[in-house]
């Protein structure tokens, strides 16, 4: 072998493998018995090898990560506002216009309906076919109107507004509600938003009018669904309703005292 400087040459003109192994140390690229073109595939092939591994591995850190986030915030959720039932007593309405009422219908057992009914401002245990205009089980929500049912009831989606800002509600345009494998009411079968992280419902701020079954109107909100302890079922509305039979829903001013 001949010198050309400090480095070894073979007859061939390649660079001896113990000058390179010098060059590059313990921790040197070349593996004994491969000439450096050949060691230089060698560690591309092996990156092809272990590549996938290695994208698969950082996917699956992702996806941990990711996980143990949706768990912290699932533990640190918001406890949602909560509604104690209101009582069952009665309150007519007389044929007068009922002013913004609050009210709290315990829903919260998963195979039983409770029946509201406008005209007595209350839940009523055993009504009859047209005793009840409202019907409630945990989130559903159903009208007292179509195939199979007795009263004229209906219900229609007023928008995202203010309750108040509601002066009249239409006459017509009610949906009915309609059977499939449950009973539903359209209009009202999503009035709620679900959260995937915190696993929590809330009402829509919509308002929506209802036809009674007796063919009368109201207007609500939905502003709640949590009873005390966040015990989902506790369905709560504020509403308007109209007593006299007419459509307007807020009181007659006077410009000043009759004379």
């Amino acid at each position: 072998m001949r010198q050309i400087g400090n480095r070894g040459v073979g007859s061939d003109g390649t660079r001896s493998l113990a000058c390179i192994a010098r060059r590059t140390g313990s921790r040197g690229v070349v593996r004994r018995g491969l000439p450096p073109d050949d060691h230089h595939m060698e560690l591309v092939r092996a990156w092809r090898r272990h590549r996938g591994s290695i994208a698969v591995f950082g996917v699956g850190a992702f996806c941990v990560a990711l996980m143990a986030l949706f768990v912290v915030m699932g533990v640190r959720r918001t406890a949602p506002e909560t509604f104690v039932p209101t009582s069952l007593e009665s309150r007519p309405a007389a044929g007068k216009l009922v002013e913004p009422r609050l009210f709290t219908v315990d829903a919260s057992v998963a195979d039983r309906w409770r029946f509201f009914s406008f005209e007595d401002g209350t839940v009523v245990a055993n009504p009859g076919p047209v005793g009840w205009d409202l019907a409630f089980r945990r989130f559903q929500v159903i009208a007292n109107g179509g195939d199979g049912f007795a009263g004229e009831g209906g219900i229609v989606d007023l928008g995202a507004a203010p309750l108040d800002s509601i002066a009249v509600v239409p006459s017509t345009g009610y949906v009915l509600n309609t059977v499939r494998s449950d009973t539903v009411n359209a209009v009202v079968q999503e009035w709620y938003d679900y959260s995937y992280v915190s696993h929590l419902l809330s009402p829509k701020p919509r308002v929506y009018a209802v036809r009674t079954a007796d063919g009368r109107y109201a207007k609500l909100q939905f502003v709640g669904y949590y009873c005390p302890g966040a015990v989902p079922g506790c369905v709560t509305f504020r509403y308007v309703y109209q007593g006299s039979g007419g459509v307007e829903m807020l009181p007659a001013h006077t410009d000043g005292p009759s004379s």
